[in-house]
């Protein structure tokens, strides 16, 4: 019960603000919003200029024209759009596209208003200025097609809302204020629902990144995760000129449990050794599940010291029982980006897997580092 509460508990943090997302669910969440941006660009792009042939048929000039002088605008700035980041993964480019997908049709929004409002129109054109008057709501409506925080939906649904409230506030006449007020209401409704709409999506996409990167023993990151892992983090370091320490792990005769025990009570060690890693190393760094008995903890932002402190620690905490009642030991190797002069993060966890290699010959249950 304690371990569900605590799921719980990360899951509604990762869907209330983007802080605390793994570079892996970043990455992904970048992909899937740059990839619809570019798409809803691109139709926007074809409708927006289709529509002008509306506005000749039922506003007069010189209303009309202005109306598609701005409409052309919109949609080369859609056209741009839907080809921009192309080859990005990045969640600040993301950011960026959503920024201006939102901002190309409620500039237009403001402009169209404002040019409508002063106008005595006919029947038909009324209807076409109300249709006008309603495009903030297919607006935030569009919220809920990404996969969004809570935090998110609301800094990207405020200008929108801003902008009905400027119209307001500039005495434009194509509502009364009883329908200025509902129609206020209604879209403070519909950023709501959007913004749940994308932490569902959000929800799903963190499911789908868990079964995919994580190792189901273990509940640690799988190697190909891992790697990844330990590839952002060595070039998010080599950037910021910061210090990033690995340790490669492997239990001590694990072979002989499953050889004298059987696979089971290997994999219940192999449970309780991750467990015990988990509850020793630091909130930030990562446990991944190299393969069989071996792990490798990737420490950000830690000197080869730091980390000696924090295997040290996970050696007196323990890793658990073996199935005869001694205490299940490990050989780890450490090393460093910066002290060790690893040109790549291959390299980083090659120099740790021989320092653990290394342990082992010196008697297994102790750490070999620089």
């Amino acid at each position: 019960m304690k371990t569900s509460y605590r799921m719980t508990r990360e899951s509604l943090g990762l869907l209330l603000w983007p802080g605390r997302h793994m570079p892996l669910l970043a990455t992904q969440r970048a992909e899937m919003i740059l990839n619809r941006v570019r798409f809803i660009a691109l139709f926007f792009a074809v409708l927006t200029s289709i529509w002008v042939a509306v506005d000749v048929l039922l506003l007069p000039w010189p209303v009309w024209g202005q109306l598609a002088l701005g409409r052309l605008i919109s949609s080369l700035a859609f056209l741009l759009l839907g080809y921009a980041f192309r080859h990005s993964n990045r969640i600040r480019d993301a950011y960026v596209a959503l920024i201006a997908l939102f901002a190309i049709p409620t500039a237009f929004y403001i402009f169209s208003y404002a040019l409508l409002d002063s106008l005595q129109l006919d029947t038909l054109s009324s209807v076409l200025s109300a249709i006008y008057a309603f495009l903030p709501f297919i607006i935030l409506a569009g919220l809920g097609i990404f996969p969004l925080t809570a935090l998110e939906g609301v800094v990207f649904s405020m200008p929108v809302l801003l902008a009905e409230t400027v119209a307001g506030t500039l005495g434009y006449n194509m509502l009364n204020l009883g329908q200025a007020i509902g129609t206020a209401w209604l879209s403070l409704m519909l950023a709501v629902v959007a913004t749940l709409c994308g932490m569902s999506q959000l929800e799903f996409i963190i499911q789908l990144v868990r079964q995919a990167i994580r190792d189901k023993l273990t509940g640690s990151f799988t190697r190909a995760s891992g790697e990844e892992l330990l590839d952002l983090q060595y070039i998010a370091t080599s950037r910021s000129g910061t210090p990033l320490s690995i340790a490669f792990i492997d239990l001590d005769d694990f072979k002989q449990i499953n050889d004298a025990y059987g696979h089971e009570a290997g994999d219940l060690a192999l449970e309780a050794a991750s467990e015990g890693l988990r509850a020793s190393i630091r909130s930030g760094d990562m446990l991944v599940r190299w393969g069989g008995e071996e792990f490798v903890v990737i420490l950000p932002g830690a000197t080869s010291d730091e980390a000696w402190q924090v295997m040290e620690r996970v050696r007196a905490n323990g890793l658990g029982k073996r199935p005869d009642g001694s205490l299940l030991t490990a050989s780890i190797g450490i090393a460093e980006r910066i002290q060790d002069h690893a040109e790549e993060c291959r390299q980083l966890v090659e120099i740790a897997d021989q320092r653990m290699y290394q342990a082992k010959m010196q008697g297994k249950d102790r750490m070999v580092f620089h």
